[in-house]
């Protein structure tokens, strides 16, 4: 099979690498369509569309409050990461800050860089771990006037002005008393530190006249064009690679038909009784159509169902770590899977070509001696010959079909088994602060898309070997000596004995034969007269 590939995919090298591009293009899109509605989930709903802890823009109170609980460190970061700016001044774009921040003051600090990550990054992490140091110090400041204060409840419903009014008192407390609650806030979960900076955020905005609604629709309507320009993409990748996968499998066996049928046209009764006229009518039809179609689906599916699996299983890793073994539980037991059902089937993939030569072989004799078995009142017999060609192929094909189908709703149970696995582990994990919502369900996805992959493998594995077998046909025709050559240097005719035809010593025998049928022929036929051998 590689030999035909080789030589019959050349001419069609250009088409073949521009669908292997679209194909890391569609996969690269189906891929980061999950992220996208993880984005969603945890930005768009769970936080409001307020992406960073750090506020692009926070009032001078709201500034000394929060570096209030920052170690030094820390408060190095914010200082370097905000300026402190009027109200009536204009941003980079020339928009006044007023117009942005309607509620602000004369003064207020806006963040540097809104679009350096790595700035981002380190002032979320400042301003979460503020957040939390806040809380930890209101709940050692609870637990000495006797009192309790959940964590959630101190967060709840945060008022800015009581706050401010505590600020004095703030100032005053110990730094033994701060460090403690810093190294305890420091010991939490990094996504945990930053939704409590994310809850004061939104309460900075609203301090400074914006409407957490409208930041919330205007990210998710940002999130959803974003995903639909992918999903466009991504469609049109798919409709680009279907028709260069179909144009391909249609030209090389197009190519693969007429070399076949010249070869055969060039052979022989050797040949002929080599193959039998049925098997090389199978060969110039069914097998080629194997062939053609495991180039429809393997360029679109050999190469894209890798990607999507080891893809996949990155994106899914990135996003919980500690659940990956649900991943390579499920590739253990699909693997398993592909590796009995192929144990069990691809005998009989080698089986069903011969059978369909069998199958043919007794039809074309049917067929072409038809008047002979009237004669003869052999219909009964030939009906049996049928059969038995025919019974033997179905149920090869029905067994070869039963296993597969059995493997479908085998590969379905561990789909929705690993589906049910995600959710129990990922609930406790959301319970723990240690996942959010939005990674369970792009997890969820990641795993679905791994699963098909190696659904998508095994469809391979199902075409693959009986186009082998399909090939390895083709090729002996392709590859069979003929018999009869012509020679490279050929002499011209004598012009005055146009039509003449003289044998002179002439020997036949059959091939395989000891001894000849002919021997030392010699006779002349003329043009314009009847020669007549009888015997």
């Amino acid at each position: 099979m590689k030999k035909i590939l080789a030589k019959y995919l050349k001419p069609f090298a250009f088409g073949l690498i521009l669908a292997i591009a679209l194909l890391f293009v569609q996969a690269m899109c189906d891929l980061n369509l999950p992220n996208y509605m993880s984005d969603i989930v945890n930005v768009g709903i769970q936080q409001n569309g307020i992406e960073h802890a750090a506020p692009d823009a926070i009032s001078t109170d709201g500034f000394r409050l929060m570096t209030t609980f920052m170690d030094g460190e820390e408060r190095a970061v914010v200082e370097a990461g905000y300026s402190l700016v009027d109200a009536a001044s204009e941003n980079e774009k020339g928009k006044p800050y007023s117009a942005l921040y309607p509620d602000a003051e004369e003064q207020l600090y806006v963040k540097n860089s809104l679009n350096d990550e790595a700035v981002n990054e380190k002032l979320d992490q400042a301003f979460g771990t503020a957040a939390w140091t806040f809380v930890e110090v209101v709940q050692d400041l609870a637990e000495q006037n006797g009192s309790s204060m959940e964590t959630e409840g101190s967060l709840a419903e945060v008022d800015l002005q009581r706050l401010y009014a505590m600020q004095l008192m703030f100032d005053t407390l110990p730094q033994a008393v701060l460090d403690q609650a810093h190294n305890a806030a420091v010991k939490n979960d990094a996504s945990l530190l930053k939704q409590a900076g994310i809850r004061f955020t939104s309460v900075f905005y609203g301090e400074l006249g914006m409407t957490v609604s409208s930041i919330q629709s205007s990210y998710i309507l940002k999130i959803g064009l974003k995903m639909l320009g992918i999903a466009l993409l991504g469609g049109c990748a798919t409709v680009l690679v279907s028709l260069l996968s179909n144009r391909i499998a249609a030209g090389v066996a197009r190519k693969l038909r007429a070399d076949v049928f010249n070869k055969i046209e060039s052979f022989s009764n050797a040949e002929f009784d080599q193959f039998s006229t049925a098997s090389l009518i199978t060969r110039c039809t069914n097998d080629i159509t194997q062939i053609q179609m495991v180039l429809m689906i393997g360029i679109r599916m050999i190469c894209y169902a890798p990607i999507m699996a080891i893809g996949g299983t990155l994106m899914a890793v990135n996003k919980s770590a500690s659940m990956s073994w649900i991943i390579a539980l499920a590739c253990v037991l699909l693997l398993g899977l592909i590796i009995v059902v192929m144990a069990i089937a691809l005998p009989k993939f080698k089986s069903i070509q011969k059978l369909i030569d069998k199958l043919n072989l007794v039809s074309r004799e049917n067929l072409s001696g038809l008047m002979v078995i009237r004669a003869f009142g052999t219909k009964n017999h030939e009906q049996q010959r049928f059969e038995r060609a025919n019974s033997e192929l179905t149920k090869t094909n029905l067994f070869v079909n039963r296993v597969m189908v059995t493997m479908m709703p085998v590969m379905m149970l561990i789909m929705n088994g690993v589906t049910i696995l995600i959710v129990w582990v990922g609930g406790h994990q959301i319970a723990a602060s240690a996942m959010q919502v939005g990674d369970m369900m792009a997890y969820m996805q990641y795993a679905m898309q791994i699963i098909m992959s190696f659904l998508m493998i095994s469809m391979i594995f199902i075409f693959v070997p009986r186009a082998a077998v399909s090939a390895e046909r083709i090729s002996e025709v392709l590859e069979t000596e003929i018999t009869i050559k012509d020679q490279a240097q050929t002499k011209e005719f004598d012009a005055d004995k146009k039509g003449l035809l003289e044998f002179k010593d002439v020997n036949f025998k059959y091939a395989g034969a000891d001894e000849y049928v002919l021997n030392d022929i010699t006779f002349t036929a003329r043009p314009g007269e009847a020669t007549a051998i009888i015997g």
